[in-house]
């Protein structure tokens, strides 16, 4: 609680009873946050003008652990929704100056003058507001690293489905743009996959690749050199001519290091039905 001549409940009836008035002051504050408000509670589920009393009752009362709690729960709500931070730093200084505007009225209702305990009073809210900002954003920013974190990781395990068709076969098909990096991601995959899976035959289907890079297929031939070394036969589906073409020209000759068949529905024939 405050130790100061402000009563903390007789501060927040004050502000109860005049409700209404409190409210319109907040979104008179905070304008361009006043025309998103229901769009805000639709997408995230954050009902502001609650929050925002649910924050002065807090602030007032200086309930310290509740006030951080609070901080933290909406840091992460905002960051789960991807809600634009500048909506909650207008908002969260409109709550501080209306505030204040309450603070004064209050006060001069009490017919008190403004004394070195009423700047006090100030002051606290003041710290009490930062505390707020500062648990928030750091949450905030924690929680959105960790949703980055694993989305990255998501991308990456979506970006090598390896398919068990078999307890010893397994087809990894690859799709789109294959660069440096996701074939850093698929080496590290393929091999603790062959090792966590046993694969002996992995049917690596490239027909929803449209080209690739000579340090890309380098790379790729070296990931052949790995699974072989782990006692796992790699067979290349689906080849595409430009693929092909950029491999001849810098002399990579890949039916020497794995088997090679036009398309996917002929390694399954050769595995499934042999």
């Amino acid at each position: 609680m405050m130790k100061v001549s402000l009563d903390a409940y007789k501060l927040l009836e004050f502000i109860q009873e005049n409700k209404e008035d409190f409210e319109d002051s907040l979104l008179n504050e905070a304008s361009n946050v006043k025309e998103k408000i229901e769009e805000i509670l639709t997408v995230g589920n954050i009902d502001l003008i609650n929050n925002a009393h649910m924050l002065i009752q807090y602030i007032i009362e200086g309930n310290e652990q509740e006030l951080q709690s609070f901080a933290k729960q909406e840091g992460i709500a905002w960051a789960t929704h991807a809600i634009p931070l500048s909506f909650k730093l207008e908002w969260v200084q409109a709550i501080r100056r209306t505030l204040w505007k309450f603070l004064q009225e209050y006060n001069q209702l009490a017919n008190k003058v403004f004394t070195e305990e009423f700047f006090s009073v100030e002051k606290q809210v003041n710290n009490q507001v930062d505390r707020f900002l500062n648990v928030f954003f750091i949450t905030y920013s924690q929680y959105k690293d960790s949703l980055i974190m694993a989305q990255k990781e998501l991308v990456e395990n979506l970006s090598v489905p390896i398919i068990p068709i078999t307890p010893t076969i397994c087809i990894l098909p690859l799709i789109g743009a294959v660069d440096l990096y996701r074939t850093n991601i698929l080496e590290e995959k393929v091999l603790i996959e062959i090792g966590k899976l046993r694969i002996q035959t992995l049917i690596m289907d490239l027909s929803g690749i449209m080209e690739m890079e000579t340090e890309v297929i380098d790379h790729l031939m070296k990931i052949i050199d790995g699974t072989s070394l782990m006692g796992c036969t790699t067979v290349i589906t689906g080849l595409r001519p430009e693929v092909v073409r950029n491999m001849i020209n810098v002399g990579m000759r890949l039916n020497e290091k794995a088997l090679t068949l036009g398309t996917l529905q002929q390694a399954l024939n050769k595995y499934l039905l042999s």
